[in-house]
């Protein structure tokens, strides 16, 4: 860092200065204050910023009125201050002032050393073997090498035996910054050596690095035991230097105030002979850790506390870091032991032992730490800990059955209690239960139930089970309920329960043998639930959809399953829950929990109403679904296809898939799912339209002469570009009608302009489709008159036609003709009518795509409407081969020659044109 040189801008302000002064002593005031701080101030590069200062005291004339020394320097205090930024500069008046030099450590015998280390120095040891060490003054490192022997043994060969620290600085407002590399590195490793700080001196102009070093007097303390240093608003220069290092190398928490930011070294300066004092800072200290300083603004402590209450919050602090490894040891025996998901324990516990845990400055820090982790490496919202008051074990346990006297009047009134049955409207069964029996009372129950519920039901059209104020029980009972809602002659696994601590795992299927009469899979089945519904409730409810056995009506349940079981942390007030059940659906999947999501979402209080609804919606569902398969096979361009997704949207509905379906806008948003899953074709879509789709009799319209020509400004830009290269970009394919009677304003404004030029870029990024029928006509002006070019056929599934597309005869207006280059510019937006254009011009080997694949687009659909329904069917009836090959092109889009993002296509297309243009000046 070189000394910056006084600028000719500032000497003339300060000559200026002094020769407008009529007071006798302000001109050389001012001259030598500035002189002083051009020589000595530790941030030259700002002093830039006393011209204006300087200036505008002048303007002001507020100097020259001030007769009063004391407060002419308040005042240049002010200035000064306010024009470099900096509160560590100060003028004072002190006539009788006495500089006091202190002295030189080292040159003090050792006696006095020795004295002041220990008046300066305090060590004591605090309950669980933790350190406490206080120092007021930083040595410097002569000092510190002096006194090696008497520092080793009374302090750091002591200290590196403490358990862990509390570094006291709150009282060290004085010392050598030389000395800090000394105290650092006795909390650190010896290798490698780390960089630590550089410092500035302005005076000298030169630049000395700090590092730790490599060889220390007596035993290191190390970097892995726990590091408190307490800091104070008096805490001051290098104190804060060491408390800084530490801080930001992650070395030690720092517990108390902001220190006072004061400086590397300050000197108080004379300004000649005028009794008036500048105090500067002349070093300045830069830390290669962060790249800033501690001067000025400090130490930031990590815990904000008043000083005299830190030594305090530090033991406390000590005590939570000294529980983390018993802690952590104790979470990891729970998940060991108990965690279902056993093929995840091997990779958490090994994630535990290698986190590190410095920023935690509490139980709240540590369980949101643990919390990130084992959430990472799990994702199982399940497993969690948290803070808790109670200290005993907590269990989440199904509860045990209560004996049941095998009494007949007693096991009758039972079932009326448990179970309530009612016909509601529609011959729709009703079937109430608040929660789910254990299995051996159900097994006593049996004849009873089939009596007073099933017998009731049987004969009903749909059922509605309501769970809303069902809140658990035995999960074993409810593949028994499950097995009434299936057929007899079918056998079919429902779920799973693996249970971790027992080391058991259960599977459930439909039961062959049951008392009385199924309900079977047929009829609806419509299931109520609550923000109350819980436990066994919700695993019911979700066995239902997953099952695709029911449909869902009401509030997203309570979540609250977990199959968890929670342990206090020993030592601490953390407990942890560990889910030691996985609940296995019929699909093999393992369901967390967290909460059955309804297919239809309403109010507990309307469910019932909404469920009446829903059946009536169902009542007609599968003739809209019937009636779709026909518009299939009677439109969808590929028979073949089309006959497929007629049979699998059958197939579908028998096995219960549109069970969730509720209103037409589900219907509409599952069949299309289902038509596009199946046949990989992305243009069919069923709609769902309050009101009927323009499409079905939409009819281009002929612009009025009027409108001509704001469709052309509308539509049409143009541009040469230098080397006479040509630019279209229209973002519609208007139909052949609407640009016939265009035309000749067309050829006039548009094409006129670019005909002539040498290339062509024609710019489809931003064309979505429209007509195809123009596409013939855009084609031949790329073309010669002879032979005439076959472009495409199009074979119609609607009338069963087979058309071959070919360029035209005849056109209006000069070609462009078949020699040019032309290069076309796609992007993900071009689509339909733009890519068959673009897909006939690529295979007939006419123009270099550039940009992004295409939609994937239909050269043409058709929209039917689906029964008398809202429902609408967007189905492709047209399929195009190609001219080259024959074959049906596909509807995965476009591919480019030349791959770029769309918005740089253009840029790429200029830079390729360039680079052939000298070729093509070769040839000729």
């Amino acid at each position: 860092m070189a000394a910056a040189k006084p600028t000719p801008a500032l000497l003339v302000v300060i000559l200026y200065f002094t020769l407008s002064v009529s007071s006798p002593f302000q001109p050389a005031l001012v001259l030598d204050m500035a002189k002083i701080l051009l020589d000595n101030y530790c941030l030259p590069e700002n002093l830039v910023g006393m011209q204006e200062a300087i200036q505008q005291a002048i303007n002001s004339g507020e100097i020259l009125q001030i007769s009063d020394r004391k407060t002419l320097a308040a005042v240049l205090t002010v200035g000064v201050q306010g024009a470099l930024n900096d509160p560590r500069l100060a003028i004072s008046y002190e006539p009788n002032f006495v500089p006091v030099i202190p002295p030189v450590l080292p040159s003090l015998p050792a006696e006095q050393l020795i004295r002041l280390v220990r008046n300066s120095v305090k060590l004591d040891v605090l309950e669980n073997n933790i350190g406490y060490l206080r120092i007021d003054r930083i040595i410097g490192e002569e000092t510190a090498a002096k006194l090696g022997s008497l520092l080793r043994d009374n302090i750091w060969d002591k200290v590196a035996r403490m358990s862990s620290l509390i570094f006291d600085l709150r009282y060290s407002t004085a010392g050598d910054l030389s000395g800090v590399p000394f105290i650092i590195s006795y909390f650190s490793e010896r290798e490698p050596l780390i960089h630590i700080d550089t410092v500035y001196d302005r005076p000298s102009n030169t630049t000395k690095e700090l590092w730790t070093m490599s060889s220390i007097t007596g035993e290191r303390y190390g970097k892995k035991k726990d590091l408190i240093i307490l800091t104070s608003k008096r805490t001051m220069g290098a104190a804060e230097a060491v408390a800084y290092t530490l801080k930001n190398l992650k070395r030690a928490i720092i517990v108390g105030e902001r220190s006072a930011g004061g400086s590397v070294k300050v000197r108080k300066i004379k300004i000649g002979d005028s009794g008036f004092f500048i105090t500067v800072p002349v070093a300045r200290s830069v830390s290669p850790i962060t790249g800033q300083s501690w001067e000025v603004t400090g130490v930031a402590p990590s815990v904000n506390i008043i000083a005299k209450e830190a030594i305090g919050n530090a033991k406390s602090l000590l005590a939570v870091r000294n529980a983390i490894p018993k802690a952590v040891q104790s979470i990891s025996n729970v998940i060991g032991r108990c965690y279902a998901f056993t093929d995840r324990v091997p990779a958490l516990l090994s994630h535990l032992q290698s986190v590190d845990f410095f920023s935690v400055i509490s139980e709240e820090d540590l369980v949101e730490k643990l919390n990130q982790q084992i959430q990472s490496v799990s994702e199982d919202p399940r497993l969690i800990i948290r803070l808790t008051k109670d200290q005993s074990v907590l269990l989440e346990e199904e509860s045990e059955p209560g004996k049941v006297v095998d009494d007949p009047t007693y096991l009758g009134t039972l079932v009326d209690t448990l179970f309530k049955v009612q016909i509601l409207r529609g011959n729709t069964g009703y079937l109430r239960f608040d929660t789910f029996v254990d299995s051996s009372v159900v097994s006593k129950l049996g004849e009873h139930i089939v009596k007073k519920v099933w017998e009731p039901l049987e004969d009903t059209e749909n059922l509605i089970i309501d769970l809303r104020y069902n809140t658990g029980g035995s999960s074993a009972s409810m593949s028994l309920i499950l097995s009434y809602l299936q057929d007899a002659t079918q056998r079919l696994h429902l779920f799973t329960i693996y249970d971790r601590v027992q080391n058991t795992t259960i599977e459930y299927d439909s039961l062959s043998e049951r008392p009385g009469l199924n309900y079977g899979s047929k009829r609806g089945v419509y299931v109520l639930t609550s923000y109350y519904t819980a436990s066994v409730g919700e695993e019911f409810a979700y066995l239902m959809q997953s099952l695709h056995r029911g449909t869902v009506i009401g509030e997203i349940t309570s979540g609250t399953l977990t199959h968890s079981k929670t342990f206090q942390v020993e030592g601490t007030g953390m407990a942890i829950t560990v889910p030691f059940i996985n609940f296995i659906d019929n699909n093999g999947e393992c369901w967390l929990g967290g909460g059955v999501v309804p297919d239809a979402i309403v109010l507990a209080e309307d469910a019932v109403d909404h469920a009446h609804e829903t059946i009536e919606f169902h009542s007609g569902l599968m003739s809209l679904i019937e009636q779709t398969g026909e518009l299939l096979e009677m439109h969808y361009a590929i028979r073949e296809v089309a006959m497929k997704l007629s049979k699998v949207l059958l197939a579908k509905w028998a096995e219960g898939s549109y069970r969730s379906v509720v209103d037409f806008e589900s219907l509409a948003s599952q069949l299309t799912t289902d038509l596009q899953e199946t046949s990989g074709d992305h243009r069919l879509h069923i709609l769902y339209c309050d009101i009927e789709p323009e499409s079905l009799h939409e009819v281009p319209k002929i612009p009025t002469a009027e409108e001509v020509g704001y469709i052309i400004d509308a539509l049409f830009k143009i541009e040469v570009m230098p080397g006479n290269v040509g630019y279209l970009r229209f973002d519609m394919m208007a139909d052949v009608e609407v640009v016939k009677a265009i035309g000749t304003q067309l050829i006039k404004l548009v094409w006129n302009k670019i005909v002539d030029t040498d290339t062509l870029i024609i710019d489809m990024r931003f064309n979505t489709g429209g007509y195809s029928t123009a596409i013939p006509l855009l084609c031949t002006y790329f073309f010669d008159t002879e032979p005439l070019r076959h472009l495409y056929t199009i074979f119609d599934r609607s009338t069963t036609t087979m058309t071959e597309v070919m360029t035209l005869p005849q056109v209006t207006g000069q070609r462009y003709g078949s020699h040019k280059d032309i290069y076309i510019l796609t992007s993900h937006m071009t689509g339909s009518a733009a890519e068959a254009f673009t897909r006939t011009m690529k295979d007939l080997n006419r123009a270099t795509v550039i940009g992004e694949p295409t939609i994937g687009g239909s050269l043409s659909s058709g929209t039917y409407q689906i029964d008398d329904s809202i429902l609408y069917a967007s189905i492709p009836n047209q399929v195009v081969l190609s001219a080259v090959s024959g074959k049906v092109w596909t509807v995965s889009g476009v591919e480019p020659h030349v791959f770029a993002q769309a918005r740089d296509a253009l840029n790429v297309a200029k830079r390729i044109i360039a680079a052939r243009l000298p070729k093509q000046e070769q040839g000729k």
